[in-house]
């Protein structure tokens, strides 16, 4: 996603708010070795399945190797057709939405949203999402502003992880008795962040594949209990504090999946800082038009007030990919999905 905006804050507010933010994260960043650590010994407790981490980064990579997956190009369509192959071997349904957006700059894009069902009677579902696309040009690069972005970690990363939730889930021998829903949004990244503001809810054209599923969804009466979106998960040591937005429309869930990283062990990723939002993602369209509540996992750093190292750059490759991240948000989303499960009758 594409900038960082500090809402409704004034600036002696911010500046407490920031002091507190590095100091909490100053303090778990001393614990994060022990509580990754620790991690696995206490998921093992639950009914809930193992995140595979080494599965996650190897998906991650598979998306990558196609090279960047920018609409209209050989890459991109190659890719859409692997997350579809991939979804159906799992076991999980596949449909294709095919769409024909227009872009900031007057580009008509070859667009599908992929979405992936599993147990499609269940009445309670859960939707989880994230966007496959790559952004076609590195415009925080110094050298490179006009190449396209590799996207492994804006992009990737949470493709990778929900393709192994999808592989675990389907493994599991039907233990999941809840509905879940994956949507890999498309053509979310080519908008023009240089021209927009936060009153400018879709930043000059970013988020085009979730506006468009919002309007026409894949089933016309859809909807969910609520709705996980990740954005950049994958980056070593990320932050990912509690997004405004996401806390507008949805605290509770905000609060029930921190609180759930927390007691896997996760705390040092999924800190408890509020104040930082993203302007706007895919949650903003499946909140304000789908209508169902949505939050938004996403790696910002309250230390710099930025996204990830090298967000928008060339250097968005699998050197920023870190597995111990992949599992800690995998695992924890997991957890979420299993925690929600009904008991038997």
């Amino acid at each position: 996603m594409k900038q960082i905006f500090l809402l409704n804050w004034r600036p002696a507010v911010l500046l407490r708010a920031l002091a507190a933010g590095l100091i909490a994260v100053g303090c778990q960043s001393r614990q994060q070795e022990t509580e990754t650590t620790r991690a696995p010994a206490d998921a093992v407790q639950s009914r809930t399945p193992a995140f595979t981490e080494d599965s996650a980064y190897y998906f991650v990579k598979q998306q990558v190797d196609f090279g960047p997956r920018v609409p209209n190009t050989k890459a991109h369509e190659s890719c859409g057709d692997y997350l579809v192959r991939k979804l159906r071997s799992f076991g999980w349904q596949a449909i294709e939405q095919k769409f024909r957006p227009t872009t900031f700059d007057g580009k008509k894009l070859n667009a599908r949203n992929i979405i992936g069902i599993y147990n499609p009677d269940a009445k309670r579902r859960i939707l989880l999402a994230a966007h496959w696309d790559s952004r076609p040009f590195a415009d925080a690069d110094k050298a490179q502003k006009n190449s396209p972005v590799p996207a492994a970690n804006d992009g990737a990363s949470g493709v990778g992880v929900l393709l192994e939730i999808a592989r675990t889930i389907g493994q599991d021998k039907n233990n999941l008795n809840i509905g879940v829903d994956i949507i890999f949004f498309d053509a979310e990244d080519w908008g023009n962040s240089g021209g927009t503001g936060p009153d400018d809810e879709y930043m000059g054209g970013f988020c085009l594949g979730s506006q468009y599923w919002a309007q026409n969804k894949h089933l016309p009466q859809y909807s969910a209990y609520y709705g996980i979106l990740l954005d950049m998960v994958g980056a070593k040591n990320a932050t990912f504090p509690k997004e405004s937005l996401s806390m507008m429309y949805a605290g509770d869930v905000v609060n029930k999946v921190w609180d759930t990283a927390k007691s896997l062990g996760y705390g040092a990723y999924f800190v408890d800082v509020t104040g930082f939002g993203v302007g706007v993602d895919d949650h903003v369209a499946v909140n304000k038009i789908a209508k169902i509540p949505m939050i938004d996992i996403i790696h910002l750093d309250p230390a710099s007030g930025s996204f990830f190292e090298h967000w928008h750059t060339v250097h968005d490759t699998m050197e920023s990919i870190d597995p111990k991240t992949l599992k800690a948000v995998g695992q924890t989303v997991l957890e979420v999905l299993y925690l929600e499960n009904t008991p038997p009758a």
